[in-house]
């Protein structure tokens, strides 16, 4: 099947042909159809696996008619962070570039009058994380009365950040008439109560089971015999020291690792960058585009860089931390192996890790990953400098070994009551008189 088999714009197709796309990936092919019909859509599908396009294309085919008033956006996307708002801006204006439809992205770090000027001169597209729009909207600058068709993307994530109050009560500000296009990686309860309560008869695309990995991604696990920090970094450098890694994305569980990890990368003469919701929006931009094109090798980053950023062509991710939610496993691993790439996994895993361990396991109906063996190595780290404020004893050791360490205490001085004739001992040849008084 080919783009143009789909009833698609004649100018959709152009920009899609001067892109270098001609065959609809397999949800693609799916959800397009159904989503021209009018028809709500839940699209279920793992990460890069074209989710994006599966509601731009047909959003921008429908909203080709009709022009946009002040302050009442055509249709409305929401996504769960800011650079994948920025990515889903980015495809519009590929895909709808000879199209004279306007876009508004509503997301943190940005000026409220830029956007605000942006939203007076009315809109086709509203790209936005839900937590800035509802924000413009109590502010009286933005109505939802005219919305025509809602997208939600990364549903999951929405989740897993907390949003779903705030899409609930988007939801409920757009009229019942719209149409809904809801696009997840996963089903957990909340989401398909949120999908029973605002989806009307939609058509379910899935393209694949939930929760697994690619095929193309070959993945492996170190198991280390601790957690010290220090041992942690140090394998992972030897993991990009050894391994043949173009470009790589480091995966920690903190934002505080995020910024360690890249500060001991970096003294090591490694190119690394952090990226996490603490840095300011100007440098996350900077630095993801610099990493797509090639001027950063290594990008560390938190859990907001785990779904959904189209970076092509990474060769390889690494979990410096098993990931606390077990799901997100599959969409860190998700940023390698896009578009039928192959590509390379690697995850740390620490004796505290166990549990996390098996429920990824259990997560990605996996019985098991490839151990790598790196037991020398270890060894080495271990007996050389390889030391790190984690192995200090604790409290409790000190003050045992400090004890152990103490002569045998003295027996007690406590001594029966001396008899009235009993002679004192222990005060040489004089006794005071007043000790040889009668104390009874």
């Amino acid at each position: 099947m080919k783009f143009e088999d789909l009833g698609l714009d004649e100018k959709i197709l152009k920009a899609l042909t001067e892109a270098g796309y001609d065959t609809p990936t397999p949800i693609q092919a799916e959800a397009i159809p159904e989503a021209l019909k009018g028809r709500d859509v839940l699209g279920i599908a793992q990460t890069g696996t074209g989710k994006t396009a599966s509601f731009t294309i047909p959003l921008i085919h429908r909203l080709a008619q009709g022009r946009a008033k002040a302050r009442m956006p055509r249709s409305v996307v929401l996504a769960p962070t800011r650079e994948l708002a920025a990515q889903v801006s980015e495809s519009f204006e590929a895909y709808g570039k000879y199209h004279k439809l306007t876009m508004a992205l509503l997301i943190g770090g940005v000026s409220f009058a830029d956007q605000d000027a942006k939203l007076a001169r009315g809109v086709d597209v509203l790209i936005a994380t839900p937590g800035r729009l509802i924000d413009h909207f109590e502010r009286g600058k933005l109505l939802l009365s005219g919305v025509q068709v809602m997208v939600v993307d990364e549903a999951d994530r929405m989740l897993d950040m907390g949003f779903i109050p705030d899409i609930e009560k988007i939801f409920n500000l757009t009229p019942f008439t719209r149409q809904t296009l809801f696009f997840s990686a996963t089903m957990p309860p909340e989401i398909q109560r949120i999908t029973d309560q605002f989806l009307s008869a939609p058509a379910r695309v899935e393209v694949a089971k939930q929760s697994t990995t690619a095929e193309n991604i070959t993945q492996r696990v170190v198991h280390l015999p601790s957690g010290n920090d220090s041992l942690k970094r140090a394998t992972l450098r030897k993991l990009i020291n050894d391994t043949d890694v173009k470009n790589g994305i480091i995966f920690c569980n903190r934002k505080k690792n995020v910024d360690i990890v890249a500060t001991s990368l970096q003294k090591h003469k490694l190119d690394a960058r952090p990226i996490h919701g603490d840095l300011p929006q100007a440098y996350r931009t900077e630095t993801l585009q610099k990493f797509r094109d090639g001027e950063i090798r290594l990008l560390i980053a938190s859990d907001v860089a785990a779904r959904g950023l189209d970076i092509p062509d990474v060769s390889h991710v690494f979990n410096f931390d098993v990931p606390v939610n077990a799901e997100d496993y599959v969409h860190r691993i998700g940023r390698t192996g896009r578009a039928g790439r192959s590509g390379h996994a690697y995850m740390l895993v620490c004796p505290s890790d166990d549990k996390a361990f098996a429920a990824v396991l259990k997560t990605t109906g996996l019985e098991k990953i490839e151990a790598v063996e790196m037991g020398d190595f270890f060894e080495g780290e271990q007996a050389g400098g390889g030391k790190s404020r984690n192995t200090r004893p604790s409290r409790k050791d000190s003050a045992e070994k400090k004890r152990d360490d103490q002569p045998p205490a003295k027996e007690s001085r406590s001594r029966p009551r001396r008899e009235k004739d009993e002679p004192v001992v222990g005060l040489g040849d004089h006794v005071p008189a007043f000790l040889l008084r009668d104390a009874s």
